[in-house]
């Protein structure tokens, strides 16, 4: 859990972020104790609508699945971008009934057990506010532009950027990060208040052919508005292979403006440094110590990667200090094609023994090793 609060232009928010777990028991699903088996539940989903079905994801699937289904099929199907189609709000209002019940623990165990029909009266919520949860408010976009944007009229409020730390693990394997935060919402109040404002000129006559031109400020009566904090919850998806200082935009969901329309917030990604893994670009480098004996002899060792699976590396060769291994396929996915995958590149370091030899020893190894002196001077920052 992270939390923190931002303030400029005299309106203060505050946030805080939760992360999504990566797994999640399902009741009924194969390997759980639940009884009843998945005839039972077919059975039961007959009865109404199939919400598995409608996101595209198992029964097993996990809430980070559901996140990420949703979220793709949310842009697909929203009516904005479907006109010609007379079914889209019903499916886009399925796809958001189905991702309310699912992603809720209590709510997806009811449906689980008696599909659609048991769960309780009145559990269906805005879907325009899901989808908001996702992608922002205000109006909805295609293309990276808002509604509206070209009437350069219209005040806007002020945009906000928080940077948000991922892990090195959330960009290898992706996840979803709830924020909540308090946002500063526009609300009618009682009476009226001067709006639009502008600058206009007005010409008086003072005479037989004699004017007089003055600019004034004129302005609109409107009715008069306060600000109200609500809490709003944001669920920003940690892309597979995603950028350091990539920004994922929240249309409308930045600081307010009373006379036009909210500004945006952009999530800024950090990625936070790791103790074994360095990226660059897709790949990752590690180091790797070994023993003056291992480098010799050769070795065997197991790296944990950063999803926990195990790269396995085997040397029956002399390894050199600083020798690079490289294992293909084991760095990170490519963020524009997550099916092609950077490389893993370890280096070699080799921690000598601390004793010192003595003579018959030293004679021992020059017996093995059999190697005359090699020595030489050189220039080895430019390569010779």
């Amino acid at each position: 859990m992270t939390a923190g609060s931002w303030e400029g232009g005299g309106v203060a928010c505050s946030w805080r972020m939760a992360r999504s777990t990566s797994s999640m028991a399902v009741p009924g699903a194969p390997g759980n104790s639940r009884g009843g088996g998945a005839s039972f539940l077919q059975r039961r989903v007959l009865a109404g609508r199939d919400f598995y079905k409608i996101l595209g994801v198992s029964k097993s699937a996990s809430v980070r699945d559901i996140k990420k289904a949703y979220r793709k099929l949310a842009l697909q199907l929203h009516p904005d971008r479907n006109p010609d189609d007379p079914t889209a709000a019903d499916k886009f209002a399925d796809l958001g009934s189905a991702y309310e019940v699912l992603s809720d623990d209590e709510k997806r165990k009811q449906y689980d057990a008696y599909g659609e029909d048991g769960l309780k009266e009145g559990h269906h919520g805005s879907h325009n506010d899901i989808f908001s949860s996702f992608f922002g408010d205000f109006g909805f976009m295609f293309g990276g532009n808002r509604q509206g944007q070209q009437d350069r009229n219209i005040p806007r409020g002020n945009d906000i950027v928080l940077d948000l730390e991922v892990t090195l693990e959330e960009v290898h394997s992706g996840n979803f990060v709830e924020v909540v935060r308090n946002k500063p919402v526009a609300k009618e109040a009682p009476g009226k208040r001067k709006c639009n404002c502008r600058q206009e000129m007005r010409t008086t006559q003072l005479g037989p052919g004699r004017f007089q031109m003055t600019q004034e400020v004129v302005c609109d009566e409107c009715p008069n508005i306060k600000l109200v904090n609500e809490e709003r919850t944001l669920e920003v998806e940690i892309e597979q292979g995603v950028r350091d200082e990539m920004e994922y935009p929240f249309i409308g969901e930045g600081e307010p403006h009373i006379d036009g329309e909210p500004g945006d917030l952009r999530f800024r990604i950090k990625v936070m440094k790791h103790p074994v893994f360095e990226r660059r670009g897709d790949d990752l480098y590690t180091n790797v110590t070994i023993s003056l004996v291992e480098a010799l002899v050769g070795f065997e060792i197991d790296i944990t990667h950063l999803d926990g699976h195990k790269v396995h590396i085997v040397r029956d060769k002399i390894t050199k200090p600083g020798a690079r291994l490289w294992k293909k396929g084991e760095g990170l996915p490519n963020f524009d094609n997550n099916n092609i995958r950077g490389s893993l590149i370890v280096s070699f370091d080799i921690e000598f023994p601390q004793t010192q030899l003595d003579d018959n020893q030293k004679e021992g190894v020059r017996g093995i090793l059999k190697q005359s002196s090699v020595q030489k001077v050189y220039n080895g920052l430019q390569g010779y």
